[in-house]
């Protein structure tokens, strides 16, 4: 089973709230595990109370339903063919743009969820710590680890990003 650590959590954390400040924004920014658990939270100076459940409901959405928050938006509107899933799951689904899942070799290991701008600067934010997911992943070895758990195959394992 492939794990987002929170090392990597941290990185992610990181990259959002340097799009955050480059956009002018006080952000929320929630990172989830592979069952949509909260790992890692950041709430920057100023930003608003309300939206730290939202961060958090977005990153576990995105997870849960393994689809960015916004690919919800339109199917929820009145006539859609998902009209009302906001109003699932102890209202915890959230159809606004800032939940991204995050993927490995097609496997859901975490999601993002940002919250405290518009949808479109919280996807913004969000797809920077998306980028940075997979600009580490792509790259291959640390911060990825590629040992199990468990196992010796490697002297000196990564305490970073992913573990299989």
């Amino acid at each position: 089973m492939m794990k987002l650590t929170l090392e990597a959590a941290k990185m992610l954390l990181a990259a959002a709230e340097r799009k955050a400040r480059e956009l002018g924004l006080s952000e929320v920014i929630a990172i989830v595990d592979e069952g949509a658990n909260l790992l890692a939270l950041h709430r920057m100076d100023n930003a608003r109370i309300a939206a730290i459940d939202i961060a958090i409901n977005k990153a576990w959405t995105s997870a849960a339903m393994k689809m960015p928050t916004s690919d919800l938006s339109e199917a929820a509107l009145p006539g859609g063919p998902s009209f009302g899933i906001n109003t699932t799951n102890q209202g915890r689904i959230v159809i606004l743009g800032g939940g991204i899942p995050l993927v490995k070799k097609g496997i859901i290991v975490g999601g993002v969820g940002v919250s405290g701008g518009t949808s479109a600067q919280d996807i913004e934010v969000a797809n920077a710590a998306v980028q940075a997911f997979e600009s580490i992943h792509e790259r291959g070895g640390s911060p990825i680890a590629t040992v199990r758990i468990g196992t010796s195959n490697s002297t000196h394992p990564s305490p970073y990003f992913i573990r299989e």
